[in-house]
Protein backbone atom coordinates (compact mmCIF):
# COMPACT_ATOMS: atom_id res chain seq x y z
CA UNK A 1 0.00 0.00 0.00
CA UNK A 2 1.06 3.60 -0.38
CA UNK A 3 2.44 5.58 1.90
CA UNK A 4 -0.33 8.40 3.12
CA UNK A 5 1.83 11.66 3.62
CA UNK A 6 0.40 14.83 5.07
CA UNK A 7 0.82 17.92 2.94
CA UNK A 8 -0.82 21.08 4.67
CA UNK A 9 -3.59 19.05 5.62
CA UNK A 10 -3.83 17.68 2.42
CA UNK A 11 -3.52 13.52 2.70
CA UNK A 12 -1.57 12.52 -0.44
CA UNK A 13 -0.76 8.37 -1.08
CA UNK A 14 3.06 8.76 -2.96
CA UNK A 15 3.40 5.33 -4.46
CA UNK A 16 6.22 3.43 -6.01
CA UNK A 17 9.00 5.97 -3.99
CA UNK A 18 11.79 3.14 -4.90
CA UNK A 19 11.43 3.25 -8.65
CA UNK A 20 14.23 4.16 -10.59
CA UNK A 21 12.95 6.81 -13.17
CA UNK A 22 16.27 7.91 -14.94
CA UNK A 23 18.13 4.74 -14.99
CA UNK A 24 21.13 6.64 -16.45
CA UNK A 25 21.97 8.00 -12.97
CA UNK A 26 19.74 5.63 -10.66
CA UNK A 27 17.49 8.71 -9.64
CA UNK A 28 14.41 7.90 -8.08
CA UNK A 29 10.66 8.35 -7.60
CA UNK A 30 11.78 9.16 -4.31
CA UNK A 31 14.31 11.91 -5.13
CA UNK A 32 12.21 13.48 -7.78
CA UNK A 33 9.34 14.28 -5.44
CA UNK A 34 11.99 15.96 -3.07
CA UNK A 35 13.55 18.07 -5.75
CA UNK A 36 9.09 19.60 -6.53
CA UNK A 37 8.95 20.04 -3.08
CA UNK A 38 12.25 21.94 -2.21
CA UNK A 39 12.01 23.96 -5.33
CA UNK A 40 8.63 24.73 -4.10
CA UNK A 41 9.14 28.53 -3.22
CA UNK A 42 10.49 29.31 -7.01
CA UNK A 43 8.38 26.41 -8.93
CA UNK A 44 4.79 27.29 -7.99
CA UNK A 45 4.82 30.94 -8.42
CA UNK A 46 5.15 29.73 -12.54
CA UNK A 47 2.44 27.34 -12.50
CA UNK A 48 -0.07 29.24 -10.07
CA UNK A 49 -3.54 30.57 -12.04
CA UNK A 50 -2.14 28.76 -15.68
CA UNK A 51 -3.77 25.61 -17.05
CA UNK A 52 -1.11 22.77 -16.83
CA UNK A 53 -0.53 20.36 -18.87
CA UNK A 54 1.43 17.21 -17.86
CA UNK A 55 3.39 15.54 -20.08
CA UNK A 56 3.79 12.05 -17.96
CA UNK A 57 6.42 9.28 -17.72
CA UNK A 58 5.43 7.37 -14.97
CA UNK A 59 7.95 4.36 -16.00
CA UNK A 60 10.64 6.82 -16.48
CA UNK A 61 11.59 8.84 -19.96
CA UNK A 62 12.55 5.08 -21.75
CA UNK A 63 8.87 3.67 -21.03
CA UNK A 64 5.39 4.91 -22.46
CA UNK A 65 5.48 9.17 -22.24
CA UNK A 66 1.74 11.06 -23.16
CA UNK A 67 0.01 14.22 -22.55
CA UNK A 68 -2.62 14.54 -20.35
CA UNK A 69 -4.84 17.62 -20.79
CA UNK A 70 -7.61 17.33 -19.01
CA UNK A 71 -8.17 16.84 -15.75
CA UNK A 72 -6.80 12.87 -14.61
CA UNK A 73 -9.22 10.64 -13.09
CA UNK A 74 -8.91 10.28 -9.61
CA UNK A 75 -8.05 13.84 -9.15
CA UNK A 76 -9.10 14.96 -5.51
CA UNK A 77 -11.38 17.33 -5.13
CA UNK A 78 -9.63 19.52 -3.63
CA UNK A 79 -6.98 20.15 -6.72
CA UNK A 80 -8.29 23.23 -8.13
CA UNK A 81 -9.12 22.83 -11.90
CA UNK A 82 -11.05 25.49 -14.10
CA UNK A 83 -12.91 24.95 -17.74
CA UNK A 84 -10.67 26.60 -20.33
CA UNK A 85 -11.68 26.82 -24.24
CA UNK A 86 -9.60 24.74 -26.15
CA UNK A 87 -9.70 24.54 -30.24
CA UNK A 88 -12.14 21.44 -29.97
CA UNK A 89 -14.36 22.70 -27.12
CA UNK A 90 -13.86 23.76 -23.04
CA UNK A 91 -12.23 21.59 -21.01
CA UNK A 92 -11.92 21.11 -17.26
CA UNK A 93 -7.65 21.28 -16.89
CA UNK A 94 -5.63 21.44 -13.64
CA UNK A 95 -4.83 24.44 -11.43
CA UNK A 96 -1.58 23.55 -9.31
CA UNK A 97 -1.84 26.54 -6.69
CA UNK A 98 0.25 25.16 -3.63
CA UNK A 99 2.45 22.33 -2.43
CA UNK A 100 -0.30 19.89 -1.68
CA UNK A 101 -1.61 20.29 -5.58
CA UNK A 102 2.20 20.28 -6.75
CA UNK A 103 3.17 17.15 -4.62
CA UNK A 104 0.26 15.09 -5.82
CA UNK A 105 1.00 16.14 -9.55
CA UNK A 106 4.51 15.17 -8.74
CA UNK A 107 3.61 11.80 -7.68
CA UNK A 108 1.93 11.29 -11.22
CA UNK A 109 5.44 11.74 -12.28
CA UNK A 110 5.41 14.37 -14.79
CA UNK A 111 6.79 17.55 -16.76
CA UNK A 112 4.92 20.78 -15.89
CA UNK A 113 3.72 22.84 -19.01
CA UNK A 114 1.61 25.89 -19.38
CA UNK A 115 0.73 28.39 -21.64
CA UNK A 116 1.75 31.92 -22.10
CA UNK A 117 -1.61 33.45 -20.33
CA UNK A 118 -3.14 33.26 -17.05
CA UNK A 119 -6.66 31.38 -16.59
CA UNK A 120 -8.38 34.18 -15.73
CA UNK A 121 -8.13 35.48 -19.76
CA UNK A 122 -7.57 32.80 -22.02
CA UNK A 123 -6.19 33.76 -24.89
CA UNK A 124 -4.73 36.86 -23.72
CA UNK A 125 -0.67 36.69 -23.18
CA UNK A 126 0.99 38.18 -20.71
CA UNK A 127 4.26 36.76 -21.98
CA UNK A 128 6.42 35.99 -24.72
CA UNK A 129 8.55 32.95 -24.78
CA UNK A 130 11.05 31.95 -28.12
CA UNK A 131 12.47 28.48 -27.84
CA UNK A 132 15.66 28.13 -29.61
CA UNK A 133 16.17 24.37 -30.61
CA UNK A 134 19.48 23.48 -32.04
CA UNK A 135 19.99 21.20 -35.10
CA UNK A 136 22.74 18.95 -34.87
CA UNK A 137 25.89 19.59 -35.16
CA UNK A 138 24.58 22.09 -33.47
CA UNK A 139 24.18 22.74 -30.05
CA UNK A 140 22.92 25.18 -26.76
CA UNK A 141 25.94 27.22 -27.93
CA UNK A 142 24.88 28.46 -30.97
CA UNK A 143 21.44 28.92 -29.38
CA UNK A 144 22.92 31.37 -26.98
CA UNK A 145 24.34 33.22 -29.86
CA UNK A 146 20.79 33.75 -31.31
CA UNK A 147 19.93 34.58 -27.66
CA UNK A 148 22.08 37.23 -27.21
CA UNK A 149 20.45 39.09 -30.73
CA UNK A 150 17.39 38.58 -29.80
CA UNK A 151 18.05 39.99 -26.60
CA UNK A 152 19.45 43.18 -28.16
CA UNK A 153 16.16 42.85 -30.28
CA UNK A 154 13.71 42.45 -27.73
CA UNK A 155 15.48 45.39 -25.62
CA UNK A 156 15.09 47.93 -28.71
CA UNK A 157 11.37 47.33 -28.65
CA UNK A 158 11.22 47.57 -24.57
CA UNK A 159 10.66 43.98 -23.43
CA UNK A 160 13.68 42.72 -21.13
CA UNK A 161 14.36 38.82 -21.81
CA UNK A 162 15.07 36.36 -19.66
CA UNK A 163 16.72 32.95 -20.57
CA UNK A 164 16.79 29.52 -19.15
CA UNK A 165 17.60 26.01 -20.51
CA UNK A 166 14.75 24.18 -21.97
CA UNK A 167 16.31 21.11 -19.85
CA UNK A 168 16.68 19.12 -23.40
CA UNK A 169 18.91 20.71 -26.28
CA UNK A 170 18.32 24.21 -26.70
CA UNK A 171 17.46 27.44 -24.81
CA UNK A 172 14.16 29.33 -23.71
CA UNK A 173 14.12 32.60 -24.06
CA UNK A 174 10.47 34.79 -22.12
CA UNK A 175 9.56 38.40 -21.75
CA UNK A 176 7.00 39.91 -19.73
CA UNK A 177 4.24 41.53 -22.04
CA UNK A 178 1.17 43.84 -21.19
CA UNK A 179 -1.67 41.70 -21.79
CA UNK A 180 -2.38 41.16 -25.49
CA UNK A 181 -4.63 38.60 -27.44
CA UNK A 182 -1.80 35.55 -28.03
CA UNK A 183 -2.05 36.24 -31.43
CA UNK A 184 -0.65 39.39 -31.95
CA UNK A 185 2.24 38.44 -29.57
CA UNK A 186 2.34 35.25 -32.09
CA UNK A 187 2.25 37.45 -34.87
CA UNK A 188 4.98 39.61 -33.07
CA UNK A 189 7.52 36.92 -32.12
CA UNK A 190 7.31 35.09 -35.96
CA UNK A 191 8.77 39.04 -37.33
CA UNK A 192 11.24 38.13 -34.76
CA UNK A 193 12.54 34.90 -35.90
CA UNK A 194 12.11 36.28 -39.61
CA UNK A 195 14.37 39.21 -38.80
CA UNK A 196 16.83 37.14 -37.15
CA UNK A 197 16.91 34.97 -39.60
CA UNK A 198 17.92 37.97 -42.29
CA UNK A 199 20.62 38.93 -40.00
CA UNK A 200 22.44 35.53 -39.41
CA UNK A 201 20.83 33.61 -42.17
CA UNK A 202 23.89 31.07 -41.99
CA UNK A 203 22.90 30.08 -38.22
CA UNK A 204 18.98 30.96 -37.84
CA UNK A 205 16.19 29.47 -39.71
CA UNK A 206 12.22 30.77 -38.48
CA UNK A 207 10.37 27.43 -40.17
CA UNK A 208 9.92 24.28 -38.83
CA UNK A 209 10.93 22.44 -42.01
CA UNK A 210 13.31 19.38 -40.59
CA UNK A 211 15.80 19.57 -44.04
CA UNK A 212 16.89 23.30 -43.35
CA UNK A 213 17.74 22.82 -39.71
CA UNK A 214 20.93 20.85 -39.94
CA UNK A 215 23.81 22.72 -38.23
CA UNK A 216 21.45 26.02 -37.84
CA UNK A 217 19.26 27.22 -34.89
CA UNK A 218 15.37 26.81 -34.76
CA UNK A 219 13.38 29.94 -33.51
CA UNK A 220 10.61 28.68 -32.85
CA UNK A 221 7.64 31.51 -32.11
CA UNK A 222 4.85 29.18 -32.36
CA UNK A 223 4.37 28.66 -28.63
CA UNK A 224 2.69 31.63 -28.14
CA UNK A 225 -0.10 30.52 -29.98
CA UNK A 226 -2.73 30.34 -27.31
CA UNK A 227 -3.50 26.51 -28.33
CA UNK A 228 0.20 25.93 -27.10
CA UNK A 229 2.32 25.64 -23.99
CA UNK A 230 6.07 25.39 -22.79
CA UNK A 231 7.91 23.69 -20.46
CA UNK A 232 7.15 25.47 -16.74
CA UNK A 233 10.58 27.03 -15.38
CA UNK A 234 11.74 24.74 -13.20
CA UNK A 235 9.98 21.43 -14.24
CA UNK A 236 11.94 18.20 -14.35
CA UNK A 237 12.39 16.94 -18.12
CA UNK A 238 11.92 13.25 -19.25
CA UNK A 239 15.08 12.64 -20.84
CA UNK A 240 17.58 9.85 -20.07
CA UNK A 241 19.17 12.31 -17.08
CA UNK A 242 17.11 14.47 -14.03
CA UNK A 243 17.77 17.71 -16.38
CA UNK A 244 15.90 20.39 -15.57
CA UNK A 245 14.46 23.74 -17.42
CA UNK A 246 16.76 25.96 -15.10
CA UNK A 247 16.57 29.81 -15.05
CA UNK A 248 20.58 31.09 -16.31
CA UNK A 249 22.17 34.51 -16.06
CA UNK A 250 22.80 36.47 -19.23
CA UNK A 251 26.86 36.05 -18.09
CA UNK A 252 26.34 32.27 -18.17
CA UNK A 253 24.52 32.77 -21.54
CA UNK A 254 27.88 34.77 -22.51
CA UNK A 255 30.53 32.80 -21.52
CA UNK A 256 28.54 29.64 -22.64
CA UNK A 257 31.39 27.51 -24.79
CA UNK A 258 30.40 23.96 -24.59
CA UNK A 259 26.99 22.40 -24.38
CA UNK A 260 27.86 20.67 -20.45
CA UNK A 261 27.97 24.34 -19.29
CA UNK A 262 24.05 25.13 -19.64
CA UNK A 263 23.04 21.29 -18.57
CA UNK A 264 21.25 21.29 -15.07
CA UNK A 265 20.00 18.40 -13.11
CA UNK A 266 18.02 18.36 -10.03
CA UNK A 267 20.83 17.98 -7.87
CA UNK A 268 22.23 21.61 -8.61
CA UNK A 269 19.22 23.59 -8.62
CA UNK A 270 18.85 23.84 -4.62
CA UNK A 271 22.57 25.40 -4.55
CA UNK A 272 21.02 27.95 -7.98
CA UNK A 273 18.37 28.93 -6.26
CA UNK A 274 20.36 29.47 -3.37
CA UNK A 275 22.48 31.49 -4.73
CA UNK A 276 20.54 33.49 -7.53
CA UNK A 277 16.83 32.86 -5.66
CA UNK A 278 14.72 32.94 -8.80
CA UNK A 279 16.10 34.79 -12.11
CA UNK A 280 12.99 34.51 -13.60
CA UNK A 281 11.22 36.79 -10.87
CA UNK A 282 10.89 39.55 -12.89
CA UNK A 283 8.66 37.62 -15.38
CA UNK A 284 5.57 37.84 -12.68
CA UNK A 285 6.10 41.43 -12.06
CA UNK A 286 3.42 43.67 -13.96
CA UNK A 287 5.95 46.13 -13.59
CA UNK A 288 8.43 44.79 -15.41
CA UNK A 289 5.93 43.73 -18.35
CA UNK A 290 6.52 46.00 -21.60
CA UNK A 291 3.64 47.02 -24.44
CA UNK A 292 4.23 45.17 -27.45
CA UNK A 293 5.30 47.49 -30.32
Amino acid sequence: MAPITDVEGRRIALSNLEKVLYPATGFTKAEVLHYYATTAEVLLPHLRDRPVSFLRYPDGPDGQVFFTKNVPPGTPDWVTTAEVPRVEGPSRMVLVQDLPSLMWAANLVTEFHTPQWPVGAPGEADRLVFDLDPGTPATVVECCEVALWLRERLAADGLEAYPKTSGSKGLHLLAAVRPAASERVSDYARDLAVAAERAMPRLVVHRMTRSLRPGKVFVDWSQNAARKTTATPYTLRARPRPLVSAPVTWEEVENCGAPEQLAFTASDLGPRVQDYGDLLAPLLDPDHAGPLP
